[in-house]
């Protein structure tokens, strides 16, 4: 008998529950522990075949009879931004970006409980504690940024408020956005897509080629808003498929 390398993935099914997109389906996902030295190539590897990261665990849906969710990359050498995009891009020229660590404040957490509240008030992880929020941030095998967006003071003696943060895997082909919030009370800002263009431009600033979205979902209005940044490119059961502008309106 073979004993099997500790950093050899196993890859687990969870059991049906509820899906959060489609009404009156159930999920599935397949997933694996990313530990071990061989984490940030496994996670590299998974990314491009469709897995997403949540803290150490890599995970795919795998739905009985549903392949509703489809893994989405914007091509960002090729993204324009269409005339919508650029009065977002104008009404959010005051923010300032910066890539930080991923080390979870209380400043953060703050903002990320606001938006939680007033957004997601009845999903999964509306009770997350600061402790929770911290292993989100932290328990990560792989490179892992957090960007913080900042409106300037409107006083010489206040500081910048933090009005959006973004978690994201840098990867050797691209970055990939884990997790975002922002400040609810700025919808006229529309700053959930302005961080999606402002780290489109980061992956051009560094020169890779894809951003990572996650899952477009056909029929939910959750993720309708993946399918607006085009070119793109959907997995499909062989290989990545391109999506051109023109196929989704702005």
């Amino acid at each position: 008998m073979t004993d099997q390398p500790r950093d050899t993935p196993q890859f687990f099914l969870t059991s049906p529950s509820t899906c959060p997109y489609l009404p009156g389906k159930q999920e599935r996902k397949v997933f694996t522990h990313l530990v071990g030295k061989r984490a940030l190539q496994l996670n590299e590897i998974l990314t491009q075949g469709g897995f997403r990261r949540s803290q150490s665990i890599a995970y795919r849906p795998a739905c009985d009879g549903c392949r509703a969710c489809v893994s989405t990359r914007v091509l960002a050498h090729e993204f324009a931004p269409s005339r919508g995009f650029r009065r977002i891009l104008e009404a959010n020229s005051d923010l300032t970006a910066r890539m930080v660590p991923a080390s979870p404040t209380a400043e953060q957490y703050g903002l990320f409980r606001r938006y939680l509240d007033a957004r997601h008030a009845d999903g999964g992880m509306v009770d997350m504690s600061m402790i929770d929020f911290a292993s989100m941030v932290e328990d990560t095998h792989v490179e892992t940024r957090l960007v913080e967006y900042r409106r300037p003071p409107s006083e010489p003696d206040e500081t910048a408020e933090l009005v959006g943060v973004g978690l994201t895997d840098i990867l050797s082909d691209g970055l990939s956005m884990v997790y975002s919030f922002y400040d609810p009370d700025l919808q006229d800002r529309s700053l959930g897509t302005f961080m999606i263009l402002d780290h489109i431009a980061k992956t051009k600033a560094f020169g890779l080629p894809y951003l990572y979205l996650g899952y477009w979902v056909e029929g939910s209005k959750k993720m309708a808003y993946k399918g607006r940044f085009l070119p793109q490119e959907r997995l499909g059961l062989l290989s990545w498929e391109r999506v051109e502008k023109g196929a989704v309106k702005d």
